[in-house]
């Protein structure tokens, strides 16, 4: 009986846990729909801008960033296409191996990834600081 019950508070912990993930995205796409980023375009830029390329030169391989955002990489890969078409990030073929493809951010991407960042920040804050969310439309 014990072991049931003990299994059954890991199920309501990891369902408490996708719950909090879910209102958390939802909140941050609401608001980040103002700026025509959603959550995941804003992970992206957030990665490009905040951190440190293996080969340096501030560009980033696909594989580097798909290991730090979670998508498939079929997904990032157009994620990565609208961004590119919307002017904030570039890519290019990588050096060291033409196989692979680089992505950086463009200055626009940098100014829209500083305009947005608060935003972003608040909404972690406030989520996951266990307010109350607002519901999702």
């Amino acid at each position: 009986m014990a072991a049931k019950k003990a299994e059954q508070g890991l199920v309501n912990q990891w369902r408490d846990i996708l719950a909090v993930h879910a209102r958390t995205l939802c909140e941050l796409d609401r608001e980040l729909h103002r700026h025509g980023l959603g959550a995941s375009d804003f992970e992206v830029l957030d990665v490009l801008a905040d951190g440190t390329p293996s080969g340096g030169g501030g560009a980033f391989r696909v594989q580097e960033i798909s290991e730090r955002v979670h998508l498939s990489q079929s997904a990032l890969s157009r994620l990565i296409g609208r961004l590119e078409k919307d002017g904030l990030v570039t890519r290019g073929m990588c050096e060291e191996d033409r196989r692979g493809v680089r992505v950086c951010l463009t200055p626009k991407g940098r100014e829209l990834h500083g305009e947005v960042l608060p935003v972003q920040r608040a909404v972690l804050t406030r989520m996951l600081a266990g307010e109350p969310a607002s519901p999702c439309e």
